[in-house]
Order: C-alpha cells, then structure tokens, then sequence
C-alpha cells in the first residue's frame, strides 16, 4: 500500500479525504509554535511573522545547533511533539486568524479546538511520543526561525520537511473526535466490567463468599 502524502500548501479538497485514524505523512513545510507563540498571537494580538495560511504548525520544542560551517544558520538534533491539549484555549481562534491547515501534537484536543477544525476547515493530527529522533530525520533543512526571542523550544523553527510521520488524524474537517470518540467508548465498556467486578468483591472486606 502506497503512502497517503500531502503536500504544503493544503487546500480545503485536500482536507476532505482525511478522516480520524488515517495515517499520512507530509511534504513541504513545517512550523513549530506552542504556547507562547499562541498567546502573543491570540492573547496579545500580534501578527505572525510567517504565512501559515495552507500551512502545517507543529506543537514542538525542538533541539537546534547552529552549524559549524555556516553561522547563523541551524540543524535539528531532535524535535518531539509537546502535548497539544496545552494550546486547546487558543487553537480555535488561531485557526481563524492565520489559516493554518493542520496542527500537528502529541494527544488529542477537545472541543473547541473540534470546532475550528469544522469551521477552518482544518485538521489536528498527532505525531508519536518518544520518536524524537526519529521525526529530526525527516527534516530536510531549517530555512528560517522567527520569534527567537522566546527561546530554542519556543521559537518558530521554518522547516522543510519530507515524509514527515507517521501522522495520524485525531480530529477530521467533518468534527469527528477520535480520542473524545475513544472516551466514550472505553466508558461504555467499562461499566458492566466494573458492575460485575462488585458483585463478587467487597472493597473493605474482600471477596464476598
């Protein structure tokens, strides 16, 4: 089976044909921007230093070194996903003020971030926990950082990248959720578990004869 691709900038029809669970990679370009770069956005209603309208931002701190042979100019150690829930008050807004098409984490988001996704449209998508390494392997060439001021994790790091992922979609343009999907369905599950699991023990005293 062939890779699923997209390519920066992403259309709405690009959009369309992801639905939660899906497995894709991308090419072209990739941002980082987690709280900090949110709030002076959203909070202190600055204007972004980069384009994202088509774009893909990654809720990041990345490890950068400047490279020996060109001052100035940077490579990527490692770069893991930071738990996007922690941009979730500000990602709707921030969808509708920069048009970003994907937003890329680890975890889901919850409602309101759903909502922008619907109305965008746009797509939230996580990156597996652990592969830092692994994601600095598909990057191509930092071309650009803005907002270093913030510092290294912080900053907004421009990177071409080439099959970045694996990816998996946690909330599709249509507002399917899959971890808030994921919840409701383990509670459903646990509950005759949890019933049965009464009927035989007794917490202060053990099991019941």
């Amino acid at each position: 089976m062939s890779k699923k691709i997209l390519q920066t900038p992403i259309s709405d029809r690009d959009l369309e044909g992801l639905s939660v669970g899906d497995v894709f990679y991308l090419n072209g370009y990739l941002i980082t921007g987690r709280d900090d770069v949110h709030q002076r956005v959203i909070k202190q209603d600055l204007e972004l230093p980069v384009d994202l309208r088509g774009g893909a931002i990654f809720h990041a701190g990345p490890i950068m070194r400047e490279r020996e042979d060109t001052p100035g100019r940077y490579e990527v150690i490692s770069i893991g996903p930071t738990t996007s829930m922690r941009m979730e008050k500000y990602e709707k807004e921030f969808i509708e003020k920069t048009g970003v098409k994907l937003m890329i984490g680890k975890g889901g988001m919850g409602p309101k971030t759903t909502e922008g996704c619907v109305e965008g449209p746009a797509v939230h998508a996580v990156f597996p926990g652990g592969c830092a390494v692994l994601a600095a392997r598909c990057v191509e060439e930092i071309e650009d950082v803005k907002w270093l001021d913030l510092g290294m994790p912080e900053a907004m790091w421009v990177m071409r990248v080439k099959e970045f992922g694996p990816l998996i979609v946690s909330i599709d343009s249509k507002g399917d959720n899959l971890f808030e999907r994921n919840k409701k369905l383990f509670a459903e599950k646990k509950l005759p578990i949890v019933e049965e699991i009464n009927r035989h023990v007794d917490y202060l005293h053990g099991p019941k004869t």
